[in-house]
């Protein structure tokens, strides 16, 4: 019995980090309801994708458990980028409507790769925030859900290089509790903070403190 409880209280956690997931989701499939076919083929923030591809990619990350992401590693000879593309290209459909149509089959979906529930988070967020920084749409996202994201992201180099991005740099939210680190200080808002920890060097221009720019320089080499 004792080992039991774990398990559960296990699921249950999971369970909560789900109903952030499908929140994100469902806001950012709001959030591009109306956009034109030229908004659609907007470069993200992910390098050599449109915000269409992008959205793509979340859909694929929503639809493959782990015996088809398995599969398709071995069948792509363990060309992980390969993977990625392949997936993407299978979820994009023929048109812009396609695409979000497909995401919106997926909000509530609960299907992942062999991920944590918190790395499905976390992507939700950051790959949201790569295709709204370019259409400029901003999101008030709740202060709790980017908080436990960050958490996540500061000890984790598991899907993005994050931890090792901020090695040795004091990072301070200012919308909210996260801190975490010693060291030159990093300071804003958390999804910004959250953004530059997994490289994305525009949003160290929302940030403030010593180590900004050592922060923004680790963006810039490749992780």
């Amino acid at each position: 019995m004792t080992d039991a409880a774990p398990t559960a209280a296990g699921r249950r956690r999971e369970g909560g980090v789900w109903s952030l997931i499908h929140a994100e989701r469902a806001a950012l499939a709001a959030d591009l309801a109306d956009l034109t076919d030229e908004q659609w083929a907007t470069p993200s923030l992910c390098a050599g994708l449109t915000v269409r591809e992008v959205l793509a990619h979340l859909t694929a990350g929503a639809s493959l458990n782990s015996v088809s992401w398995l599969a398709g590693v071995i069948r792509c000879r363990f060309d992980f980028d390969r993977q990625v593309a392949l997936r993407l290209a299978q979820q994009l459909g023929a048109r812009p409507g396609d695409t979000l149509d497909r995401f919106r089959r997926v909000v509530t979906s609960t299907t992942k790769p062999p991920l944590p529930a918190l790395a499905m988070l976390g992507e939700t967020i950051v790959h949201g925030e790569d295709i709204r920084r370019p259409l400029g749409i901003r999101r008030r996202h709740p202060v709790g859900v980017v908080t436990r994201t960050a958490e996540y992201f500061r000890g984790s180099d598991l899907t993005v290089v994050a931890r090792g991005r901020v090695g040795g740099l004091r990072l301070a939210a200012d919308d909210g509790p996260f801190a975490s680190g010693s060291g030159p200080l990093v300071s804003g808002p958390t999804v910004a903070l959250i953004m530059a920890m997994t490289g994305r060097a525009i949003y160290c221009d929302d940030l403030v403190g010593d180590g900004v720019e050592i922060l923004r320089g680790r963006c810039a080499r490749p992780r």
